[in-house]
């Protein structure tokens, strides 16, 4: 067999042709991909050989921060959460040879749904499914961190103790790699949260960018998730700084990172208070820190927001809609200290 449509930018499609025949044994006939979404996180590409489809997620082109972007890791966490009720893809393949590809990837069986990525696509639904998909995000995520993490094989995927501890300072880091500007609000979150982390609240499974539009959903019932995707910030860690990031991705300031209409950021969907109180109920966790949480993921998604800027100056982006995104981490760093200020979501 040969691959003879044409590669997407990122994805030498007759590597790939070879690859799938000796290591994915369902592959019938040539391979054609397409970009599903790249540059802001991994690149995602939809292949298929006309029989079967799967989705291909390798790191970013450009210079890659440390720790970011393991795809061995993504992989993992995928395979071991099979069988755990919590949604995810089907795990197929891991390459982590750089000379298949240029850079390490992973295969998962395709998921068919619905994403909801902008405000058009959220507001196409009637506000009852709105609420019920917010729910149902919701009770996924608590069952996550409710996965008995040992007991499915992710012993030693994350470091518990003094998780928190490490996020300040690995944020941090990550910001004097990427970082194109001063900005000194960064510079003052970072001080602050420093000063302050809390004792973990508990060690769980923690998908690391859980937002509306890394659910695949029903398309015929908005409240169930058909899989969870995009998990190559996932580790064992606090599930507080799980949620946060879902409540911080509900700030407006989040708008200028997708293009300026971030499903997640919708008034239509629960108050950032109302969501906390339902992962509250769901879960049975503490939130009485959920502040320091908050700022934590302020500062993070400032930092990854200020990466995808850098690459996208370098011409290392693929597909459109990066012209905004430095605007965001002005925005997200001032939000960080006013979280810290008020306390919890209001």
């Amino acid at each position: 067999m040969t691959a003879e449509a044409t590669s997407p930018r990122g994805l030498d499609l007759a590597a790939l042709q070879r690859y799938f025949e000796v290591h994915v044994p369902d592959t019938a006939g040539p391979l054609r991909a397409e970009l599903l979404h790249g540059g802001r996180s991994n690149l995602t590409y939809l292949v298929t050989d006309g029989h079967s489809r799967w989705v291909v997620r390798r790191p970013p082109l450009g210079v890659l921060t440390p720790s970011a972007h393991d795809m061995g890791r993504e992989y993992r966490i995928v395979a071991a959460l099979q069988g755990t009720g919590v949604p995810v893809a089907r795990a197929v393949a891991l390459c982590e040879d750089p000379g298949v590809l240029g850079a390490p990837f992973c295969v998962v069986s395709h998921v068919a749904g619905a994403v909801l990525r902008t405000h058009e696509d959220l507001h196409a639904l009637p506000q009852a499914d709105i609420d019920r998909c917010a729910t149902a995000l919701v009770e996924v995520l608590a069952r996550l961190h409710a996965v008995p993490y040992e007991e499915v094989g992710l012993t030693g995927f994350g470091r518990p103790g003094g998780y928190l501890t490490r996020q300040v300072r690995r944020w941090r880091d990550q910001w004097s790699r990427v970082a194109t500007r001063e900005l000194p609000d960064l510079d003052t979150l970072h001080q602050r949260l420093a000063a302050e982390v809390p004792a973990e609240s508990g060690a769980a499974v923690v998908h690391g960018d859980y937002r509306i539009d890394n659910a695949i959903l029903d398309p015929a019932d908005p409240g169930t998730v058909r899989a969870l995707v995009d998990w190559e910030m996932a580790t064992i860690g606090d599930p507080l700084a799980d949620l946060a990031m879902a409540l911080v991705y509900r700030d407006p300031a989040f708008d200028p990172v997708l293009g300026g209409s971030a499903a997640s950021t919708s008034d239509r969907l629960p108050s950032p208070r109302d969501l906390a109180e339902q992962y509250a109920r769901a879960s049975g966790r503490d939130l009485g820190r959920l502040a320091f949480h908050l700022g934590l993921g302020y500062l993070k998604i400032a930092v990854i927001a200020e990466g995808i800027h850098a690459r996208h100056q370098a011409g290392m982006t693929v597909g459109h809609g990066f012209e905004t995104v430095g605007d965001a981490v002005p925005l997200l760093a001032a939000a960080g200290l006013r979280a810290l200020a008020e306390g919890n979501p209001s």
